[in-house]
């Protein structure tokens, strides 16, 4: 082992220049600059595998749901179980950065990333087939027909009713399982990848900062941050992909399968993608293994090699001095006793307070939206949740995208000061909360279910009651009120199973299985007594849904286009050695304040528009398998929209602070009131560029 070298020592055998490319300057700088390519491109690859694992999280939180039977509040929790691994290393990570190897603190956080995506899938591989309670067997009688009303009592094991399809496999009864809670593999799985994703941003950043020309660090810087910005279509891609296919795909022919991927009881290959996000991200993890500690600085400076027991006993000082541990520890008490007073400073510095409110609520209603998005098209446009993640993923954010480098260069075409950028920010920002309150014209109808949302004889109720699940015409049935496996009668109400409905029997097998002599179906009117397996379609809201669609984009692009401005205005509204430390106090204040809340309360609210909830197998309380669409959509936008409103008011507040301190036209670029003295608080980040402005700009790539 290498023995530690004291400060003496440390006077007498100062360190050596790294010789490992020669003497000639000329060759170490071109090594230099292309291990610095190579870096870029490993950490490019890196932002968008994060990315793009992310986003496939957040498309399958539906799947997940129905998979493991649990309601929209738990899916919540496991959601914000990344913010919690995030955030309880970031700080750590933040502070050891520069004492530690960061290409290879980064590689290992990748590694960490792919544990995660890999003890997510555990669940699938050790639960068995996913199974759905169908009363459409696939085997009918010797007589050729079925009778889906019958009179055996609901508690024998053979109740009408009681019958569940796994794939091609009929199970009987109650089975003993052992899958209630492993959805905990998921929410740990989720908790790794927050950690493995903590040193990415801020390791990474600093390491570009550290050895590129100050002139190519914000292209560099840029660069990678676009790279990464594919990760969330990709993502949602897959999610799209994965979402169509069968869960047990290989294992069960789709042919016989009864049900489709517009049937709420649907549970697409959610455990496909994350095999590919944990692949990607060891990919990702490989090119830092082979990358220096430091580089050859470019411009030609001269780099020094240590040993790693130096690192801890000097440091190089910017006037060459050397500095004893003694002298660093002091160094350090100083910093840490100028912390509170750098919070003071900036809490006390209204244009930052209101700007920091302003983030945490736009983060609750931005991390509520990209959780829960895809869950409420298919709820209110009764579109498969495929193809909601789809659009999402093609329309969206792409547009989000786009938007935010148009914002830029809008700032920088039209050369706009911090009073235009304002202005700009908050007429955007308002434009986009009008536009938000369209999404209540887009109305669709509650979809008619018998005992549900009407009586049996199709007449709107006006409150869900569990005793209106029964009627006279199915009272000589002995059905099971919990199964729900729909049903729609010609009359064009829907029933919650055949059972339910009345039917007494039935032709062909299968998908085409029509059930006959449906006494229920005709309780509602005259009509041919029949039904057909499925819910009835809701036709007006297919002409509704593409005007929704619109609104959504036109919203998505006015908020992107003042993302980046809005960023610029609160780095030149607060002092430059304070500026890397707002944007800590607006990351960590914006992710336990909104990332983490937002998910769990938001499920909470919908859950409580649930109308029907299914019943695992052995008893308990499952995921939800209808909703009040109309409940669902005024909680669900009208939370949204209470968040932008009083996003709208700090909005106001916000541009008026700022045309207050920034009238006169000289002042614009910075304000020379807040300039800090120079020295005392230069530990809070003296050094960092005004390139770090494109942090906050993809800051929705970071959390997806």
């Amino acid at each position: 082992m290498e023995e530690k070298m004291t400060p003496v020592e440390a006077k007498d055998n100062p360190p050596v220049l790294d010789k490992s490319h020669g003497s000639n300057p000329a060759k170490r700088i071109c090594s230099s600059v292309s291990e610095l390519k190579m870096f870029l491109g490993a950490l490019a690859f890196c932002f968008f595998a994060k990315a793009f694992s992310g986003s496939y999280m957040k498309s399958m939180t539906t799947q997940i749901e129905r998979r493991f039977e649990i309601s929209s509040s738990v899916v919540g929790v496991i959601d914000g179980s990344f913010e919690i691994g995030n955030l309880v290393v970031l700080v750590l990570v933040s502070y050891l950065g520069p004492k530690v190897h960061r290409p290879k603190a980064i590689a290992i956080g990748c590694l960490i990333m792919s544990t995660g995506a890999f003890i997510s899938v555990v669940p699938h591989f050790i639960m068995g087939r996913y199974n759905y309670k169908s009363a459409a067997v696939s085997a009918v009688s010797a007589s050729g027909s079925v009778s889906a009303c019958s009179s055996v009592s609901p508690s024998s094991p053979h109740a009408a009713g009681d019958v569940e399809m796994s794939g091609n496999t009929t199970t009987l009864g109650c089975e003993k399982t052992t899958s209630s809670y492993l959805w905990l593999f998921v929410l740990v799985g989720n908790l790794l990848r927050g950690i493995g994703e903590a040193p990415v941003i801020p390791l990474g950043m600093t390491y570009i900062d550290d050895f590129a020309r100050e002139e190519n660090s914000a292209f560099y810087i840029g660069a990678v941050r676009s790279a990464g910005m594919l990760g969330p279509t990709l993502g949602f891609l897959l999610g799209a992909f994965s979402a169509n296919l069968w869960v047990d795909i290989g294992m069960v022919d789709a042919d016989t399968l009864l049900i489709d991927s517009k049937d709420i009881r649907w549970v697409g290959a959610w455990w496909l993608g994350f095999l590919i996000c944990g692949t990607t991200s060891i990919v990702a993890s490989l090119p830092f293994w082979f990358l220096p500690r430091s580089l050859q600085k470019q411009g030609g400076d001269t780099v020094i090699k240590k040993k790693a027991s130096e690192v801890y006993a000097i440091t190089q000082e910017s006037d060459g001095k050397m500095k004893s541990p003694e002298q660093l520890q002091l160094k350090i008490l100083e910093a840490l006793k100028d912390f509170f007073p750098a919070v003071k400073k900036l809490l006390g510095n209204p244009i930052f307070l209101v700007y920091l409110l302003l983030n945490i609520l736009q983060y609750n209603s931005l991390v509520g939206i990209v959780t829960y998005e895809s869950k409420f098209m298919e709820q209110q446009f009764d579109i498969p949740i495929s193809r909601a993640i789809f659009l999402i993923g093609v329309i969206v954010l792409p547009i989000t995208i786009v938007a935010t480098f148009l914002g830029g260069f809008i700032v920088k075409k039209f050369k706009l000061q911090i009073t235009g950028m304002a202005k700009f920010t908050c007429i955007t920002f308002l434009s986009a909360y009008v536009f938000n309150l369209l999404y209540f014209v887009s109305n669709c109808e509650v979809l008619q279910v018998a005992g549900l949302t009407v009586n049996y004889s199709g007449i709107k109720e006006p409150s869900f009651l569990k005793e209106k699940l029964l009627s006279t015409c199915n009272s000589d049935c002995s059905c099971n009120a919990s199964l729900w496996d729909p049903v729609c009668g010609d009359n064009g109400i829907t029933y919650m199973s055949a059972c339910l409905a009345g039917c007494r029997a039935s032709a062909e097998t299968g998908k085409n299985m029509v059930f006959h002599n449906c006494s229920c179906v005709g309780a509602s009117g005259p009509g041919n007594f029949s039904a057909v397996l499925g819910q009835c379609p809701k036709n007006k809201c297919a002409k509704v849904f593409p005007y929704f669609l619109a609104f959504l984009s036109l919203c998505a692009l006015l908020l992107s286009l003042g993302g980046t401005p809005m960023y610029m205005t609160m780095f030149r509204s607060v002092s430059p050695d304070l500026k890397s430390f707002a944007v800590g106090i607006e990351t960590v204040c914006g992710r336990i304040l909104g990332g983490l809340p937002a998910p769990i309360y938001f499920g909470v609210l919908i859950d409580k528009t649930c109308l029907k909830w299914s019943t695992p197998t052995c008893g308990g309380s499952g995921s939800c398998r209808l909703y009040d669409t109309q409940a669902f959509r005024n909680v669900y936008v009208g939370l949204i929209t209470a968040l932008r409103g009083g996003c709208c008011l700090l909005y106001i507040v916000f541009f008026i602070l700022i045309m207050r301190r920034f009238r006169h036209e000289g002042k614009e670029t910075t304000d020379k009131v807040m300039e800090a003295p120079s020295g005392k608080l230069s530990a809070t980040g003296q050094n960092t560029r005004e390139s770090f402005s494109m942090e906050k700009s993809a800051n929705e790539d970071t959390r997806l």
